[in-house]
């Protein structure tokens, strides 16, 4: 009872009201982390009473006012013009500070990207107020707090962190940690169009070409991907993961990978599934010679179907997999692989024959 009291919420911070989300856009194309964010934060605002918002900045993108209204939003901050067609970190924190001085927000949710992070770090600076990173998990407690849920010392316990004296709650969520909540185009919902006091001429950072780094070559987003076939330290070398491709082309899914492999130089660090990788939600995951440590497993558990191919019985991959294979992964994989080019074989014959 004398911890609560100690951290009930001053009452200059009760005017502070309103879960907003913050829709990234790169070229007027939202970031989908923005859409889920508005699923949790659905949750904390009908939990708080309170109105559910998003603020959307940039030039000509009052669509996406609209899109996050399907998405759940009851509010749209707009702040359109020509200084906000390209991402910089100073006009857009200093529009979203403009709307949270004005209108103060209780809680602030951003996607942890490489925007979202930027643009996080410097509104909650500027404000002084609180801001955690990576959250896995957000709710709220008896008392009207936000619960902010991250793994902790490398991942090895779980942290919920507290803003007892500040205001907005900011936090920032990985993609695809997160459930999508259903789209609706017919909700409708309220535009607040606003204008923050800035010029061109004021601002000291330039955008003079774009360069994008995926044209001329393969790009693979492991995020994205509904099946992913990945590889830990068992794998032994670099080598080793053309049976873990045969096994994704097959499926047509694509290869992931541990930290462990990264840093041994065997895969790129974009392939990377874990606490300092990418989190992932995939309709099945396959962890082969993974022995899911805590690092990883925070960016994989919430995959549909986990299975998990290991030599040790105890690795505590199994804790979390749907199907456990304890065994050799240099025979288990091929035989897999082996047995779906099988089927597909004899679903082909079964065709032909039919017609």
């Amino acid at each position: 009872e004398v911890e609560k009291k100690e951290i009930e919420i001053p009452a200059k911070l009760r005017e502070y009201k309103g879960v907003w989300v913050f829709v990234e856009q790169t070229e007027d194309e939202p970031a989908l982390v923005s859409w889920e964010l508005l699923g949790v934060g659905a949750d904390l605002a009908k939990t708080r009473g309170v109105e559910l918002c998003t603020v959307v900045i940039g030039d000509n993108v009052e669509h996406l006012c609209q899109e996050s209204f399907a998405y759940g939003a009851a509010k749209a901050y707009l702040v359109e013009d020509s200084l906000y067609h390209y991402y910089r970190t100073e006009p857009y924190y200093k529009a979203f500070c403009h709307l949270v001085r004005k209108y103060k927000p209780e809680i602030v949710l951003m996607g942890a990207t490489g925007l979202g992070r930027d643009l996080a770090g410097a509104v909650a600076t500027e404000l002084r107020t609180g801001l955690t990173a990576d959250c896995t998990g957000l709710s709220i407690d008896d008392r009207g707090f936000l619960l902010q849920t991250r793994p902790a010392f490398g991942g090895n316990i779980m942290a919920t962190i507290l803003t007892e004296r500040t205001r907005p709650q900011m936090a920032s969520v990985r993609p695809h940690v997160m459930p999508l909540p259903p789209k609706d185009a017919s909700r409708k919902g309220e535009i607040i169009r606003e204008s923050a006091p800035l010029k061109e001429e004021d601002l000291v950072v330039k955008v003079l070409e774009i360069i994008d780094e995926r044209k001329g070559r393969q790009v693979v987003d492991v995020a994205a991907a509904d099946i992913i076939v990945s590889g830990g330290r068992g794998m032994c070398a670099k080598e080793n993961f053309s049976i873990l491709q045969e096994l994704a082309d097959e499926l047509g899914g694509v290869v992931g990978c541990s930290r462990a492999v990264v840093e041994a130089g065997w895969m790129p660090v974009e392939r990377q599934v874990g606490q300092t990788g990418k989190t992932v939600r995939p309709k099945i995951y396959f962890a082969c010679g993974i022995s899911g440590a805590i690092q990883h497993l925070v960016g994989m558990q919430d995959s549909n179907t986990i299975i998990a191919i290991n030599r040790d019985k105890q690795a505590p991959i199994f804790e979390v997999a749907t199907y456990g294979v304890v065994g050799d992964l240099f025979q288990v994989v091929p035989a897999i692989t082996s047995y779906i080019r099988e089927l597909r074989a004899k679903k082909a014959s079964k065709a032909t024959a039919a017609s």
